[in-house]
Order: structure tokens, then sequence, then C-alpha cells
């Protein structure tokens, strides 16, 4: 180590060295952007606490730019201050900027401007696409490059792209994410990850990065297949699955301690370094969650607790106790360990229907616009028109994505769900239909990437084309700062979503909370102006995690934007979070 505090790290004919001795990474995911800033050294901390030595975390593409050209490193955002913290508590990190991060993460991490450029072809050696990730990676790089291990920082690894080999074989592309990489200023060693299959790990891999992998089972199978194309240096598990995700009517998903424990030993036993996939998974706030498509769509939930061993208020769980055990098998662990916190406050906020308009542009086509064309990035669109010669009959549409609420003459008559594949519904006879739809999450990998969101044409009814549609764009996060901030005025209309509730409470010190959704339909929630995410009673998630950060000491205000129906006038706040019925 030098004086000003560099230090080399490199990779060895059998193990990564640290200024030249062996080193075995211990590592846990904790994405920045899935947890309060306020809470970063805390979860951090305890890392470090059960025994690990490095902090990774992916970069979000769509969190830093949402918008082209505009970009933010600030705030929740702040990747260079979350480096910081790493560094601070005496850890490594390992930065994965994608630019496709997969991770259950809305679009999976890739802009939606970046998706819907015309002609652009995503993950490959396509030009258009090649010089917007190159402007992202170096924009990245010059936050990471000067907190390299070799210029007193933290970060001793970065990946590039990820899991490619279930996607693609574009060599060219690979080498030319390294190539930009290396001009950069990286200087630390690069890596692939690919799950262990001949085809993955042959079609992921690119001269000049060394290849991980990504499992949670098996440990000696698939390191041997990980060793048949990673003949030399230290063999990696770089996303170590010991939990899984929810999503919206399953169950919540759970893995045994004891057996996660267990393949945690085989994997350190045979010498292998290692990443926790999660360390501690946190939440999808706002409107962040991507979804599944494998035949049916399925949206992720709000909560991103992953069944790590940080639960997601930050608790040790069974998992982190049965981890460090077997890690003080083979490396020293810290004697202290992190509380675990007591229940929650527990109380009832009165709420109240108010009105709170948001101006929106309307735009008028002849066909339903979608997301894109409108260049809307929250989760709601209201698309109106006039019904051919007044007629009801089946209003039948290309395909709703991804959940409408249909309305005929200001009264509800039906929804229409894509998870359900529904695309057809009777109205009765009127003069203006509306169809509410919104965006439940994009999907987060393979070539559902970027797919048009809204309410996709043509729209008939009884075979006739309905035309002349109004689109209205209603961004959530907008109108729940304008509720919170409403006058005392009557509602003008309770008939047809959304329906917006306000409410208030008091803290003395800000402290974790648990908002009880249960006996609510669909929607959103919001305190102080902050989406705590989506709530829906299909389940499994049944509470929303409100993190301490996010309140104040004295007065907050609590605002619920409901889409199935006025909600009871209460809002609940209760003792523990619940997630929904287990699935090991």
């Amino acid at each position: 180590m030098t004086s000003d505090g560099a230090r080399s790290f490199a990779i060895g004919d059998t193990d990564f060295l640290l200024d030249g001795e062996p080193f075995r990474v211990l590592a846990g995911a904790l994405h920045y952007f899935r947890v309060h800033p306020g809470q970063w050294a805390d979860r951090i901390r305890k890392a470090r606490l059960m025994g690990l030595n490095t902090i990774e975390t992916y970069v979000a593409w769509n969190a830093h730019e949402p918008v082209r050209g505009e970009w933010d490193a600030t705030g929740w955002n702040d990747l260079g201050a979350f480096l910081d913290l790493v560094a601070a508590e005496g850890m490594h990190a390992i930065v994965r900027p994608g630019p496709y991060i997969c991770a259950e993460w809305h679009n999976g991490g890739l802009p939606v401007w970046l998706t819907s450029l015309e002609g652009v072809g995503l993950r490959r050696s396509e030009p258009i696409y090649l010089a917007e990730v190159t402007a992202y990676l170096q924009r990245v790089y010059d936050i990471v490059a000067p907190r390299q291990i070799d210029r007193g920082g933290p970060v001793v690894l970065v990946q590039i792209e990820n899991e490619y080999g279930a996607y693609g074989d574009d060599t060219a592309y690979l080498e030319h994410l390294v190539q930009v990489t290396k001009d950069a200023g990286i200087t630390v060693p690069l890596t692939t990850i690919d799950q262990p299959t001949d085809q993955m790990l042959s079609d992921g891999s690119v001269a000049g990065a060394h290849l991980t992998g990504s499992f949670g089972s098996r440990a000696a199978e698939r390191l041997a297949t990980l060793r048949r194309h990673q003949i030399t240096g230290p063999l990696m598990c770089a996303e170590f699955w010991d939990g899984w995700f929810d999503w919206w009517g399953n169950a919540h998903h759970t893995t045994p301690a004891e057996a996660s424990a267990a393949e945690l030993d085989a994997l350190l036993a045979a010498g292998a370094s290692v990443s926790f996939y999660m360390f501690h998974g946190g939440t999808n706030f706002g409107l962040t969650n991507g979804a599944n498509h494998k035949g049916r769509y399925l949206p992720i939930v709000t909560s991103y607790d992953y069944d790590a061993p940080l639960d997601e208020r930050g608790d040790p769980t069974e998992k982190f106790f049965a981890f460090r055990d077997v890690i003080a098998k083979y490396a020293p662990v810290p004697d202290e360990v992190p509380a675990v916190g007591g229940p929650a406050p527990v109380f009832e906020v009165g709420l109240e229907a108010v009105a709170a308009p948001v101006a929106a542009s309307v735009s008028r086509r002849d066909v339903p616009p979608t997301f894109e064309e409108l260049g809307h990035l929250s989760a709601l669109v209201s698309y109106e028109a006039e019904l051919p010669q007044g007629r009801g009959g089946v209003l039948r549409v290309g395909e709703v994505r991804d959940h409408a609420w249909v309305s005929v003459d200001g009264v509800s008559v039906g929804t229409l769900s894509r998870t359900r594949h529904e695309d057809a519904l009777v109205i009765p006879a009127g003069h203006r239909v509306r169809v509410l739809v919104e965006e439940q999450g994009r999907v987060n990998y393979d070539v559902r990437l970027g797919e048009p969101k809204g309410l996709i044409g043509p729209v008939t009814v009884d075979g006739a084309t309905v035309t002349g549609w109004t689109a209205t764009p209603i961004d959530v996060a907008a109108l729940g700062a304008a509720a919170t901030d409403a006058s005392e005025q009557p509602v003008a209309d309770l008939r047809v979503a959304p329906f917006v509730l306000r409410g208030s409470f008091s803290v003395d010190v800000p402290v974790d909370l648990f908002l009880d959704t249960a006996g609510w339909g669909k929607g959103y929630a919001l305190v102080n102006g902050f989406l705590l995410g989506r709530y829906w009673s299909s389940g499994p998630q049944r509470t929303l995690y409100v993190p301490a950060a996010a309140l104040r000491a004295g007065e907050n205000a609590l605002v619920v934007i409901e889409l199935d129906r006025v909600t009871d006038a209460v809002a609940r706040f209760v003792a523990e979070p619940d997630l929904g019925p287990r699935e090991e």
C-alpha cells in the first residue's frame, strides 16, 4: 500500500491478488438505487458485520438518465457518494454498469428513450446503440475511475455487460464495451458473468475479461463447468442466488436458510469467491419494478426483499446468521452483530377524498398513441373517444399493456388485463368510452425489452373502428404532490379512477413504518411526496415499507391513489411487514 492509499488488485494463476497476496472476494449485492440514501451507510456496515469484505452494485442507466441528455448523479443516483461510503467502512466494491442489468428492474435498466429510438439494435453492434452506450459508460466511468483501488478507492472489479450469453453471441459488441472501459481509464480487472452452461459461458465471454458464474445450487457441478471455460485464475460465483423475487398474484418466495448455507459452504470449501445476490434487496420504490414474460405477463411486486440475509427494512434474518457462521470457517468475522428491530408503531390515519387536478397535455390522434409516442414516463394514460353511432357491443383492442379500466359516459363497465390475456369486453351503448391504461412494469429481459406501452390498436366496437382519440398522460408522482397541497375542495367525480385520498400523521422521531394495504384495490401510496410504490389486492404483498429516512419529526402527509374503487377512509400502519404466504 502506497502513502496515498493506492493498492493493487489483480488476477493471479489461482487467486485474486490484493497487494500481491491471495484474496478471497466475499461480496454482497446492495443496489444503491433500491435503498434510501439515508440508509446506505447502515446497510453497508451490516454487510461487513456478516463477514463480507466487498459491496457489489449494478448501475441503473434509466435511473441516471430517464430523459435523454439529462444525466443525474445526485441524491438517490449519487453513485460516487455510495462508493465513498463503502470505502469509509473499509470495504471494497464491484461495479456492474451493464448497460443492461436485468435485476427485475424496469426495462432491465435501459432508458425508455433508448429502446424507443427508431432503428436501434439493443445489446449488439448496432451504431445507434453503441453511440449511446459509449456516452453512458463514459459518464459512469468518470465516477468509477478515480475510485479504483490503485487510486486509493474501493473499486476492485468492473463487470462487462450482464449474463450476455443468455441473450446473444455478438463478440464484437462485447469487445467494444471492453475497449470503451479501458479507454475511460478503468485499470482494475474486468469480468463477465453467465449461468454456467457451456453455451452461455462461450457466447458471453470476451478477451480481456475474467469469466464468473451465476447460480444458487449444485455448486460443485457449476464450478466444474465454469473451470472448463476459465482455465486459470480464481473461480467466482458472482451471483449466488440466496433467495428469489416475487410477482403479483403469486406467493412470497423463500429458500431454506440451511440449504443456502450448505451451498455457500460448498462454494467456499472449493476455494471460490462469492457475491451474494442479494445481501440486501431493498425496494422497487416509485414505478421501478420490472416484469417477467414467458408466455404470460407477470409484473414484479414493490418489495425486493428477496428473502435475503438483510430484510427489506434492514434487519438481519436467519440467513444472515447462517451465512455468517459459514463465512467464519474460512475468514475472520467481526464480533459485533446487528440488532433486530422491534415492532413498528401501530396506528390509523383518517383519509379524505380530494380533487387533485394535474395539468397535462392532451394529444389527439386517430389511433391511440403509445406511452412512448406521448413521451410519458409515468404509469397512467387516459384514452377517450366517441363511440361510433353511440353503439354498444363488443369492445375489442389489439392489446392492452398492461391493465385497463373501461367506462362509458362516466360509468365503469369493466377491466382488461394483459396478464389474463384479455382483449375484449362487452360495453353498453353510449356517447363516449374512456380507457384508463396502467403500465405495470416493463419486461426486464430478452426480446420484449422496450416494447410499446398503452392501448395498442386497432380498437373496434362490434367491428366498427373507433377513431378520434384523445390521450391524457397522468403523472402519478405529480398527482400525489398535487393532492398533498390540494386545498379543501369537493371532489368533482368519484365514479371513475383515479381516486385520490389524503391524510396526515405525526411522529416524534422518524422510524420505519409498514403501511397496510389489505382491503384496498390497486394503486399507489406516497408519504411526504415520496412514491412508496404500487399495491394490489392480488398479493402476495400486503404492506408497503416506509423508510424512516422518508419521514420527518412532526406532521407527515399520506396520499393514496386508488384505481379500482374508493377505499376505506382509514389507512392503517401495522407492526410487521406482510409480504404474503411463503412458497419454498
